[in-house]
């Protein structure tokens, strides 16, 4: 059986379905394409009020993906303390922080090469 190849807007659109569900907010889409040397194509980053909220943004995200796309994080870390949940999809990198610990690594400001694109909160 062939592996089915999963399609990257499919991908971020199930993505940032999931963050919405559990009203995530701050929704940044960095495009690394462009830049030399990157561990994957595409950065979602979010944040949520409480480790709580964290989790179940994580959890959101992780259950929408396998309805969807019948995918799941190659590789998840992050969800003891759920300050920062990070899930590698391998071509996309999802960040969920709570908000204060977003603020203090600032990681848009890293990758100031990429292309961002900010979603805006639905509620």
């Amino acid at each position: 059986m062939a592996v089915k190849e999963i399609n990257n807007d499919e991908l971020l659109a199930n993505i940032i379905k999931g963050i919405e569900d559990v009203k995530g907010n701050d929704i940044d889409i960095l495009d690394l394409r462009a830049i030399d040397n990157t561990v994957c194509d595409y950065f979602v980053i979010c944040n949520g009020n409480s480790n709580t909220q964290v989790n179940a943004i994580a959890n959101s995200v992780q259950k929408v993906v396998s309805k969807e796309l019948k995918d799941k994080p190659w590789h998840v870390e992050g969800s003891e303390n759920a300050e920062w949940i990070l899930m590698d999809y391998v071509s996309i990198v999802v960040h969920v922080f709570q908000k204060q610990i977003r603020e203090y690594y600032n990681i848009e400001s890293l990758w100031g090469d990429a292309k961002i694109t900010s979603i805006e909160n639905k509620y």
